[in-house]
């Protein structure tokens, strides 16, 4: 009896445990009964044991398509052409499907670690690098890659050119400060810049010598397994700028035969200045990467097949410590979905991975983040836990550093060829703007005051930022927070409009269009709060705001037919050139058709910048710099926003580089 009595306790005990351990309610006193036999005779007691059941189970998260990346973005790619692309969704693609000399330690954006090349050695005192190429891998076409097809990839890529391309990143090494397009050593004064046709009629002499000169300071030895770059002058931040997807390695002989150059200093003007229309590899691929494109429907998506020959996985060479050799997921799926209520079904449904999240749409789908990672900028990483519903399906990623601005930019010279429907009857007659409009410092100081950050942080960046001074961003040797800069101000506004053109803005009005790429909310929330502050002053300031397809609104303000235009720039390299340049002298002010006398001003302190070695004598540099724009107001420089990423909480391995580009994180992603 006695024993039968004290087995059906234990029984019950483990029996109330075990319910606890497998997530089930277990109660939380168990009441047991035994006899005891005692001298006295046999006595019954009454055991209280307390059972507190455990918390329930996680719960799991599975995918439907477990070995398929499904990203539903905005934005689709201009082209696979590396020496040409120079935007971020396509450059991300790039970088799946090729590999670079180098590549970045994981997150860290300063810190690079082999690729494609084994080692290299710097000499020269800093003017000359020299890269062990790797032996044993193969292109896509199974191709063994030489360092021949290693100098052919930068010689094809500069002598290729186009101001609008990544090319100035290597120009400027190679020739010289100031030196952005290989035209300028045919003409160094830019007139052959972006003109294929006059520069086919240069002077031979000095087209050979152009070509040469390139050829000269790439080199490379088969036999050795070398190649040597001999630059113009030291530059810090050389391996960072061959780190990206515009230095892809691409197979020479493939290209070729693709329609690229064919290798000639007697031909290369023939291959000078394609654009995304004419590129021969601008839609079709033969690199190294871990990636292979399967197909590309433009405007609808972008399908990848994993490298079954992927050389990490060959040769067991992972990336960085730590990371796999070969791609866990086998397809990958960049789907353009421009309308957010689309993207946000398909996350809720599980339909897609990652999604573009506008910063305005965040309330909508925070509800349904389960787990939340706020970045800790004392450890540069990320601190995560369960969100206050933890059983929803998406994982937020949250607080991290960006390098990434968007602006406001004012055209100097608008394009009217043709005719130009952005700018009404092309008049100041208040059904219209003339061509050089922002020509005039006082609309350009007006259209600042007139802008309301406050309600762009909130509105667009969802609170999640702070106004950003001058060109550079915070945290760059030379930004100061507390330099000149424009606030919102109605009066100063309404001022600097009686000052315009003579007083005829303040008489007359004026109409034309806002242009931002359609699905971007950010750049839209921009047309929108400049048109209403102004509309607020008077209706007779009508801006109207107007969505165009990511194409469409590339090529306007490529060919600056837009009045003004609102666009974001990725930092290439971290440095403060790689903001000063483009938005004074480069990128940006090319577009903006900025005068010569102000871009001369500024270019003295960008070459002045980028060629000082002393950090606190440059930072002095870039606050001159910051003055000037101030002065001269060629853009309303507006927010830096602190990230977020959101996912599905089945997805593991994504990291956060601020440098890399969309999608660069594929090779480490699992289900």
């Amino acid at each position: 009896m006695k024993r039968s009595l004290i087995v059906l306790f234990a029984v019950l005990v483990v029996a109330a445990l075990a319910l606890a351990a497998c997530g089930q309610q277990a109660p939380q006193t168990v009441v047991v009964t035994q006899v005891v036999e005692k001298p006295g005779g046999t006595v019954v007691v009454t055991q209280v044991v307390e059972a507190t059941p455990a918390p329930p189970k996680a719960k799991e998260f599975k995918s439907s398509h477990p070995d398929t990346l499904v990203v539903a973005t905005i934005g689709d790619a201009e082209s696979l052409d590396p020496a040409w692309d120079y935007e971020s969704s396509g450059i991300g693609v790039i970088m799946n499907l090729y590999d670079q000399l180098v590549t970045y330690d994981k997150s860290d954006a300063t810190k690079f670690v082999p690729d494609l090349a084994t080692q290299w050695e710097i000499s020269d005192g800093g003017k000359t690098y020299t890269f062990h190429i790797r032996k044993g891998v193969k292109f896509h076409n199974g191709d063994t890659l030489t360092p021949e097809d290693v100098a052919y990839t930068f010689q094809r890529a500069i002598l290729q050119g186009g101001t609008d391309s990544p090319m100035w990143l290597l120009t400027e090494p190679f020739f010289g400060i100031g030196t952005y397009d290989i035209a300028e050593l045919v003409d160094p004064t830019g007139a052959l810049d972006d003109d294929p046709e006059a520069l086919k009629k240069a002077d031979p002499a000095k087209l050979k010598a152009a070509c040469e000169k390139i050829v000269n300071a790439v080199t490379y030895d088969n036999d050795k397994g070398t190649v040597t770059m001999h630059l113009a002058q030291p530059w810090g931040p050389f391996l960072a700028t061959i780190a990206q997807g515009w230095a892809s390695i691409i197979d020479k002989q493939w290209s070729i035969k693709q329609g690229a150059w064919d290798g000639s200093c007697d031909t290369w003007q023939n291959f000078y200045g394609i654009d995304d229309s004419t590129a021969p590899l601008g839609k079709i691929e033969n690199g190294t990467g871990p990636y292979m494109l399967d197909h590309w429907t433009p405007g609808e998506e972008i399908v990848l097949k994993a490298n079954p020959h992927y050389w990490r996985a060959e040769q067991n060479v992972p990336a960085w410590k730590g990371a796999p050799t070969a791609p866990s997921i086998k397809t990958v799926v960049l789907k353009v979905v421009k309308e957010w209520g689309t993207r946000f079904a398909m996350m809720k449904a599980g339909d897609a991975d990652f999604a573009d999240v506008p910063r305005q749409n965040v309330a909508q789908i925070d509800p349904l983040v389960g787990e939340i990672c706020v970045w800790n900028a004392d450890k540069s990483d990320f601190d995560c836990k369960p969100s206050d519903n933890p059983d929803q399906p998406l994982r937020l990623w949250k607080g991290m550093p960006t390098v990434v601005r968007t602006d406001v930019f004012f055209n100097f010279k608008i394009n009217t060829d043709g005719g130009n429907p952005y700018i009404g009857s092309g008049q100041l007659d208040g059904n219209g703007i003339p061509a050089d409009f922002f020509s005039d410092i006082h609309i350009r100081k007006a259209f600042n005051y007139c802008f309301d950050w406050d309600t762009f942080i909130k509105d667009a960046l969802n609170g999640e930022g702070v106004q950003n001074v001058g060109p550079l961003i915070p945290g760059m040797i030379g930004y100061d927070p507390k330099g000149p800069h424009y606030t919102y101000d109605k009066d100063k506004c309404v001022a600097e409009l009686k000052q315009a053109w003579d007083g005829k803005v303040w008489d007359k009005g004026f109409r034309f269009q806002v242009a931002y790429n359609s699905g971007n909310v950010t750049r839209q929330t921009v047309a929108q709060i400049l048109q209403a502050d102004f509309a607020d002053i008077d209706p007779k300031f009508e801006i109207e705001a107007v969505g165009l397809p990511w194409p469409a609104f590339l090529n306007a303000y490529r060919a600056s037919r837009l009045p003004m235009f609102i666009s974001g720039w990725i930092e290439d390299i971290h440095d403060p050139h790689n903001w000063a340049q483009p938005f004074t002298v480069g990128t940006y002010a090319r577009r903006q058709n900025m005068p010569k006398d102000i871009h001369d001003q500024f270019q003295e302190l960008v070459s002045k910048g980028v060629a000082e070695t002393d950090p606190a004598k440059r930072a002095e540099i870039y606050k001159q710099l910051t003055a000037l724009d101030y002065k001269y107001a060629p853009a309303i420089r507006l927010a830096v926003a602190t990230g977020r990423h959101y996912e599905q909480r089945w997805v593991q391995g994504w990291y956060y580089n601020p440098i890399a580009p969309a999608f660069y994180y594929l090779y480490s992603i699992k289900k």
